[in-house]
């Protein structure tokens, strides 16, 4: 019986078993031709001609050829890698034993500038940030956070089991000569001699690359830090700081240190972190203000450079859970006084500022300028009408425009002082804006004397006002926040035991440095930022 007969015959009795009834004739024929068109198709798909076939042949020795000398070069690599190996673990390196003196990179560049023959030997301890393979030399630009040098390595010394597994960041110790060298930068350390005290993993420059997520960026802190543009912010924010405590000082004030475990609010109860103290409820600190003001019957003018805490709602480019926040008071002062200080300060520290770390700067933001004084003086309701005459929309969708007494919001703040293009001293907020120990305009008890600094490119980045002194005052600024004054009793004696005219502001470090470093993020100028669901590392 042929193969297509024992298919219908086949298919014909299933078919047959499952109706219990005899297969019609015509099913058998129609089940017999299917089946012999099928085997017809498969035996003309699987015919190929002998042309064909000596092309499939020739084609499979050459992939059998190529494969074979894969192998062999992968043989022979593997061989001379071992050789080399085996040959680079046989050197031992020697130390000239030639005194050597140890420096960092920024003062032995500034030796050098004086003159090569005072350095002679020495020593260089940092870590590999780029490294540079050519024949058999290595060169190697260290860091070791003052400074970056480059170092060359020849002969043995770049031939080492260590020269051959060495790779960007591993700490190393380099002793050599300092030779002036244009292409490096201006200096070049010629090694004769070094080690490394510890290895590091080859994959570091693929864990955090340009093309990374953000949050990547967060959670990889501690190593995005090690970059150039990430240090130098780093830097310049430690230099700024110290500009700020220099100011300071120049003006006879005294540094104080306030806690940040407290029982009170200061800048309303939305933004505070609570927690259980011993069993009692208190907070972390909103702001220093409270103590500072306590502080100056003692010490005169005072200023505290130290963290806040707001718990913020939402992730924005100006906002952080934790911040770093230049608070001053001053006694015996007027509004204008305060204005005056406020204005001198941000100008004095900036020029402290360039004068130390200039070039940072500049590397960071080109077009960085001291801003020029005098700053532009506007109320809040001046404001106001500016963004009423230039279209800037309460509801920028609807194109609704503001009213007067109306908060602006971050986005038509930052907008109003662009256009403006120059530092802003705004003026007599709305009381109902503002805290419960603000004071009142003489002249209009709905407004405060209070202020804040708005910059071109961030907006708000200090906030001041004159504060109460009058008890009765204060307390009717209790009843209408709906504040108990039982835990303010010792801010409250302030105003029983020798009250005075006084007032004081809060500076946001992060948002100075974020307008004057060009960072469009205050986050990026933080060591590790503190913002809403970022707590690590």
């Amino acid at each position: 019986m042929s193969h297509s007969s024992v298919v219908a015959t086949a298919t014909a009795t299933a078919a047959h078993t499952a109706s219990n009834a005899p297969p019609p004739a015509a099913s058998v024929a129609t089940a017999a031709h299917t089946a012999t068109a099928a085997a017809t198709a498969t035996a003309t798909a699987t015919t190929i001609t002998k042309s064909q076939q000596k092309r499939l042949d020739k084609q499979k020795k050459v992939e059998e050829e190529k494969a074979k000398k894969a192998a062999e070069r992968a043989a022979k690599e593997t061989a001379e890698h071992a050789e080399r190996r085996a040959a680079a673990a046989a050197i031992t390196l020697v130390d000239p034993a030639t005194p050597a003196t140890q420096l960092r990179i920024a003062p032995l560049i500034a030796r050098a500038a004086t003159g090569l023959a005072t350095l002679g030997r020495v020593k260089v301890c940092g870590w590999v940030h780029r490294l540079r393979n050519q024949g058999n030399m290595k060169f190697l630009v260290l860091r070791d956070g003052s400074g970056y040098l480059q170092a060359v390595l020849t002969g043995p010394l770049a031939s080492t089991l260590a020269a051959l597994d060495l790779c960007v960041e591993t700490a190393v110790c380099v002793f050599g000569t300092v030779v002036a060298d244009a292409r490096a930068g201006g200096y070049e350390l010629q090694a004769d001699y070094w080690f490394q005290f510890s290895p590091s993993d080859s994959s570091f420059e693929s864990i955090v690359t340009s093309e990374s997520n953000p949050d990547i960026f967060y959670d990889q802190r501690h190593l995005v830090i090690r970059g150039e543009n990430t240090s130098n912010i780093l830097k310049a924010r430690s230099y700024v700081t110290q500009a700020f405590r220099d100011f300071f000082f120049s003006r006879g004030f005294f540094e104080v240190s306030p806690p940040s475990l407290v029982q009170t609010q200061c800048e309303g109860g939305s933004t505070l972190f609570p927690l259980t103290y011993y069993g009692a409820p208190a907070y972390l600190t909103q702001s220093s203000q409270l103590y500072l003001e306590a502080a100056t019957p003692a010490l005169g003018n005072v200023f505290c450079i130290a963290p806040s805490f707001r718990a913020e709602k939402s992730r924005t480019r100006r906002h952080l859970s934790e911040f770093m926040h230049v608070e001053g008071e001053m006694s015996f002062i007027t509004f204008d006084d305060l204005l005056n200080f406020l204005e001198d300060m941000v100008v004095d520290v900036c020029e402290r500022a360039v004068a130390k770390c200039g070039d940072i700067i500049h590397k960071l933001n080109p077009n960085f300028r001291v801003p020029e004084r005098p700053f532009l003086r506007m109320t809040h309701a001046q404001c106001v009408q500016y963004c009423i005459d230039n279209e800037i929309w309460s509801d920028p969708v609807a194109k609704i425009p503001f009213k007067q007494g109306e908060d602006i919001p971050e986005m038509q703040e930052r907008a109003m002082t662009d256009k403006i293009g120059r530092p802003i001293l705004c003026t007599n907020f709305p009381t109902e804006m503002k805290a419960f120990y603000m004071q009142r305009l003489p002249t209009d008890d709905t407004l405060t004397e209070s202020v804040d600094v708005l910059i071109p490119t961030v907006g708000e980045i200090v906030g001041g006002s004159m504060r109460m002194w009058d008890l009765a005052q204060l307390n009717d600024g209790y009843r209408k926040h709906n504040i108990d004054p039982k835990p303010y009793y010792w801010y409250n004696d302030q105003r029983r035991f020798g009250s005075c005219p006084h007032g004081g502001f809060g500076l946001g470090l992060e948002r100075f440095l974020a307008w004057m470093l060009a960072q469009d993020d205050v986050k990026k100028v933080c060591l590790f930022p503190r913002y809403k669901k970022r707590c690590a590392p």
